[in-house]
């Protein structure tokens, strides 16, 4: 048996409240122990890719690692569960560098505020009336008015999640770019969205805010009543995620395009 280097040898185990992860929880810390998140080298999520986000966003600012293992609904950003052999899988673990998007908004009080997102940053019609919106790429206005449910920035890692569901394309892991998509546009009809560098920043304006108000939302973070929406990548912080070998989340993104 290799012996785990000394920055992964204390693990931290978080769970979903589903029954599943609780049991799981419950063997492996029997078997392995547990150490507060705060002293572990490494973090074991375990349940399902809406732990695995609650997760990076509680650990996204610590450097540290993050190992999830599926004990949930859906698990494309989990690995297969298995009570034997952590140590050794975390030894052999590949590591994939993240990056979340900030999203900076201003609402109809004139009121600032900061979130961040791991998948996406959407901005959603809050009425029965279409939103209608002025996109601009790094101060350049590059459509005067889009007609629609909403519009969406997402990180290749979310470009599976609800940008692949409204259309959007897959972005590979490791390509620096980012998907503008529009959900469900009116006009133009023919606007299908946009690849745009991760350097880039989004800004959208939402025209006629007080007759049709739009809210944004930063994975779980929501701002009701925006005017005004920037969103950009933050390279300033790296996340971890770590995936067993042949199964990382290049090569899932990859057999993602393939699917049907």
């Amino acid at each position: 048996m290799s012996r785990l280097p000394a920055e992964i040898e204390r693990i931290a185990f978080v769970a979903s409240q589903t029954p599943e992860a609780n049991t799981a929880l419950e063997k492996l810390v029997h078997r392995y122990g547990n150490v507060d998140p705060q002293d572990a080298d490494i973090i074991v999520a375990l349940g399902g890719d809406g732990l695995m986000l609650k997760t990076l966003h509680v650990f996204m600012s610590t450097g540290k690692p993050i190992y999830g293992m599926h004990r949930g609904t859906v698990g494309f950003l989990m690995n297969d569960y298995r009570e034997h052999g952590l140590k050794e899988r975390l030894h052999a673990a590949e590591a994939t560098v993240i990056h979340p998007l900030v999203m900076h908004t201003i609402d109809a009080s004139g009121k600032g505020h900061e979130h961040r997102a791991i998948n996406e940053v959407s901005l959603f019609r809050q009425t029965y009336q279409a939103a209608r919106l002025n996109i601009m790429v790094d101060g350049k206005q590059r459509l005067r008015e889009l007609t629609a449910d909403g519009i969406m920035v997402a990180t290749p890692a979310g470009s599976t999640a609800y940008n692949l569901s409204t259309g959007g394309p897959i972005i590979p892991i490791g390509s620096p770019l980012m998907a503008l998509t529009p959900i469900s546009p009116f006009r133009p009809r023919r606007w299908r969205g946009a690849l745009l560098p991760d350097s880039a920043v989004v800004t959208i304006e939402v025209l006629e805010a007080d007759k049709r108000p739009v809210a944004a939302v930063a994975d779980h973070d929501e701002v009701r009543s925006v005017q005004h929406v920037d969103v950009r990548m933050d390279h300033a912080i790296d996340m971890k995620l770590l995936f067993d070998p042949g199964h990382s989340l290049d090569e899932r993104i990859l057999r993602e395009q393939f699917s049907h």
